[in-house]
C-alpha cells in the first residue's frame, strides 16, 4: 500500500474568528488563574500564621505581578498543549494544535510555540495571515479537530482500499 503523507490544507485550519476567540478565552482564563493562585497563596499563608508571606503577596509591585503572570501564562500554554494539544479555549472552539503531518507536536515545538507567544504584539499576527508567528516558528497549525479526524479517517480508508 502506498503510504501518502498527510497534509494540512487550508480548509482544516482554524478560522480567524476561532483564533480570536482562543486568544480572548485563554487571556480571561489566565487572568482568573493568576488571581486564584495569588488568593490561594494568601489564604494558605494566613492559615499557617505566616503573615509575612501573605503581606508580601498582597503588596506585590506591578512588575512582580507582571512577571508572576508571565510565568503562569507560560506554564498554562506549555502544559496544556504538551499534554492535550489544546488549551481550555481550543477545547471550547473544537480546535487542536498539530504538526505538519496532522499529529501531536513535539515538546520542542510546543516550547518554541509558547516562547514565541511572548514576543510583543505577536498575539495579533494571525490576523494578517493564516498563521501567527508562534505557529510559523514552531511549524505547528491550529486546526478544526472534527474536520481533521474526518479527513484522517478518509485518507486511511482510501489507503486500505485503493490498490498500489
Amino acid at each position: 500500500m502506498k503510504n501518502e503523507e498527510f497534509i494540512i490544507t487550508e480548509d482544516l485550519q482554524a478560522t480567524q474568528s476561532q483564533r480570536f476567540f482562543n486568544l480572548s478565552i485563554d487571556v480571561i482564563f489566565i487572568y482568573i488563574l493568576v488571581l486564584s493562585l495569588g488568593t490561594t497563596i494568601i489564604l494558605i499563608a494566613l492559615a499557617v500564621d505566616n503573615f509575612a508571606l501573605s503581606n508580601y503577596v498582597a503588596n506585590l509591585t506591578a512588575v512582580e505581578i507582571g512577571f508572576y503572570s508571565l510565568i503562569v501564562a507560560f506554564l498554562y500554554y506549555y502544559i496544556t498543549e504538551v499534554y492535550f494539544s489544546r488549551t481550555i479555549a481550543k477545547l471550547l472552539t473544537h480546535t487542536v494544535v498539530v504538526n505538519a503531518n496532522g499529529l501531536k507536536p513535539s515538546k520542542k515545538s510546543i516550547f518554541i510555540r509558547t516562547c514565541c507567544r511572548f514576543i510583543p504584539f505577536e498575539a495579533f499576527t494571525f490576523l494578517y495571515g493564516p498563521k501567527g508567528w508562534h505557529d510559523a516558528f514552531s511549524r505547528t497549525y491550529v486546526v478544526k479537530r472534527r474536520e481533521l479526524i474526518k479527513k484522517r479517517k478518509e485518507q486511511n480508508s482510501f489507503e486500505t482500499v485503493a490498490p498500489l
